[in-house]
């Protein structure tokens, strides 16, 4: 529990000035060649003994530690919205416009229950009060929670993919550009779920080798 109230510094801060339904949010899935950028948005009770234990930045916990910590997250937010803009749509309005529609969306569907948003890094014009804290999700309670979410909510998706195209170890690599992604796309060419706005050397250099 001491990871948990050491993240709360933000949240305790902004509760004295009368802030009290908090919102966290962060997304997953900026850099991938493959599969959507997926938001999630929510607010968590913040007394003591409602409190989370082990939550922390998705990025420095265990896939098995995340997967126990969504269930427990999305079972105690008071408000929760996961949002994902498709690949087809961020190769049109580029992956940071597809990022902000996402926040933008996940906050309207919960803004009745929030008075702030606590996001990482990114800077939204929202209607609601806005912080944007640094690296958010190692700093922010709510920020981490929200973290865990979308990683976990995105990481599920990609398994699915994975048995739909078992050529690209999505299952492993989630849709990032590891050494073995990049040979099935040499080799396969594109599917309907990746990034054109992303893989087009890939896929030039697959046509100029003719394999």
């Amino acid at each position: 529990m001491k990871k948990a109230v050491e993240m709360l510094e933000f949240e305790n801060e902004y509760a004295k000035r009368g802030y009290k339904a908090i919102c966290g949010m962060d997304e997953v899935g900026r850099g991938p060649l493959a599969g959507p950028v997926v938001v999630c948005a929510l607010v968590m009770p913040l007394d003591g003994d409602k409190l989370i234990d082990g939550v922390d930045d998705s990025k420095k916990l265990s896939e098995k530690r995340r997967e126990a910590l969504f269930d427990k997250i999305t079972a105690a937010a008071t408000a929760l919205s996961v949002v994902r803009v498709e690949p087809r749509e961020i190769d049109e309005i580029n992956i940071l416009e597809a990022t902000k529609k996402a926040m933008k969306k996940a906050v309207d569907e919960i803004k009745d229950k929030a008075d702030i948003v606590f996001v990482d890094a990114v800077k939204l014009d929202l209607p609601l009060s806005t912080l944007a804290i640094i690296k958010g999700d190692a700093k922010s309670y709510n920020i981490a929670a929200a973290s865990i979410v979308a990683k976990v909510y995105r990481d599920r998706l990609m398994k699915e993919y994975a048995e739909q195209y078992p050529q690209y170890d999505f299952a492993s690599n989630k849709g990032y550009g590891t050494a073995k992604h990049i040979a099935a796309l040499r080799q396969y060419g594109a599917t309907p779920i990746h990034r054109r706005s992303f893989i087009g050397h890939f896929v030039n250099e697959h046509e100029k080798d003719g394999d």
